[in-house]
């Protein structure tokens, strides 16, 4: 059985050459397996973004804040990912979320 690093690295090479579809079902593999793992979501997030999937992309955006909730990366990328769902709302409160994290508040 191949490593969650091994099927991560399968499905950035299938989104690289263009399969985001395949990178997609291949992220979901690693999540059968490991659940809580942040960079499979953040990806899965863009990915599910890029093909037109807002509502699995928040999700996954959405995870990420659940598993780190004290990065403020993650209410960053929370935000560009509501943003491109036209969500501009809820962009501009976790991007609100974000800065004063980063600033120590």
């Amino acid at each position: 059985m191949p490593a969650v690093h091994e099927i991560y690295d399968e499905a950035i090479r299938l989104k690289d050459a263009g399969n985001l579809e395949g990178a997609v079902a291949k992220l979901q593999e690693v999540l059968a397996i490991d659940p809580l793992h942040t960079d499979t979501h953040s990806a899965l997030a863009v990915y599910n973004q890029r093909l037109g999937k807002f509502d699995e992309a928040i999700e996954h955006a959405r995870k990420v804040v659940e598993i780190l909730p004290d990065e403020a990366f993650s209410y960053t990328q929370l935000s560009v990912i509501y943003m491109r769902c036209g969500k501009i709302f809820e962009a501009e409160e976790a991007k609100a979320r974000a800065h004063a994290m980063g600033h120590g508040h």
